[in-house]
């Protein structure tokens, strides 16, 4: 194992987690603003949250599929469940995402049960949850990334941030491509999330459950190296 290789790597991913939080933490700001500054926060008020939403989906082109907010049940005025989130299209303005919040409702999305809203009202700590498939948006390998809003005790819901999968892996890429040793990223339950290996996809399980790994510290994910196929004996890849 390469510690400096492995260390650069590390480097490099809590960099990137860092910018998206970093992104989140301006939503954060101006959602903490806007619920401060209304006499009855509804969800009309929420409207003034939308340029920080816009200028994170701007700020993070092609990684960030889709941020916004998510406000737990009872806390606006007007609206039992509600979701501000909008979705970034390549070269398109912002979309709203419309989902149905109609608990009498067949297609009824109870978010609150989803763990990226769930972990964070519990633990009060930011969270990231995948790779994942998002069927009912994209269709592609996502990682959602959450915050915790909250005023004076209050918990207010969560911001947070749809990361496309591809584009996460491509920014480590470089540190990644540099290494001699098979690194892997992966998530608890030993789904890779990024790679240096053709062998395992972003999504996939790993192979060997068993493998060594070594810990991120703050976040849910490890590294697990090994030997690369065909360095040191002549192989091209």
């Amino acid at each position: 194992m390469s510690d400096r290789h492995v260390g650069q790597v590390a480097d490099r991913v809590h960099t990137i987690v860092a910018d998206i939080f970093g992104s989140l933490d301006r939503i954060l700001a101006s959602v903490v603003t806007c619920y401060r500054a209304s006499g009855s926060f509804a969800c009309a008020d929420l409207a003034t949250v939308r340029p920080e939403i816009f200028a994170c989906l701007s700020r993070t082109n092609e990684v960030v599929a889709g941020a916004g907010v998510i406000v737990a049940p009872g806390v606006l005025a007007d609206r039992r469940r509600w979701l501000e989130w909008w979705q970034a299209p390549p070269e398109q303005d912002p979309i709203f995402l419309d989902v149905d919040l109609d608990p009498d409702s067949l297609g009824f999305y109870d978010y609150t049960a989803a763990a990226w809203f769930a972990v964070p009202e519990r633990t009060r700590r930011r969270h990231i949850v995948g790779p994942y498939v998002d069927y009912g948006g994209t269709d592609t390998y996502m990682l959602t990334f959450t915050a915790p809003a909250e005023v004076d005790g209050r918990f207010l819901g969560v911001v947070g941030a749809d990361v496309r999968v591809a584009r996460f892996e491509a920014l480590l890429l470089g540190v990644l491509a540099a290494s001699p040793t098979e690194i892997t990223l992966v998530n608890g339950e030993g789904r890779v999330v990024a790679t240096n290996s053709p062998r395992l996809p972003a999504g996939s399980l790993l192979p060997d459950p068993g493998a060594e790994r070594l810990p991120l510290p703050e976040l849910p994910w490890s590294i697990v190296t090994s030997v690369r196929a065909g360095v040191g004996h002549g192989v091209k890849r």
